[in-house]
């Protein structure tokens, strides 16, 4: 995937998207470095970008996989602003 797709680079997170073929359905996955934290700051970064993909995940269309790596700066972000930049990665997957 990370070879054949395309980057997305933002302040929260870097994402690599891969347009898989027809009728296969969008797929969003998260990878978290044990840097970013204890488990629990894992966890809640993960809890906080699900639930942002979770509400924007309908304007995806539905030929997509999608990785999320998060940054540090995550931690920091407010919710509207993390779900805003999501909907800037599917907003630019979309354009593809």
């Amino acid at each position: 995937m990370y070879q054949q797709g395309a980057k997305f680079t933002g302040p929260f997170f870097v994402a690599f998207h891969v347009r898989e073929p027809e009728g296969s359905g969008s797929r969003v996955g998260l990878t978290l470095p044990r840097a970013l934290g204890t488990a629990v700051v894992r966890n809640r970064i993960k809890r906080r970008i699900r639930e942002a993909v979770r509400l924007e995940f309908e304007s995806l269309s539905p030929r997509w996989s999608i990785v999320i790596n998060p940054r540090r700066s995550v931690l920091k972000a407010s919710f509207p602003v993390l779900r805003r930049e999501v909907a800037r990665l599917f907003e630019r997957c979309n354009g593809l």
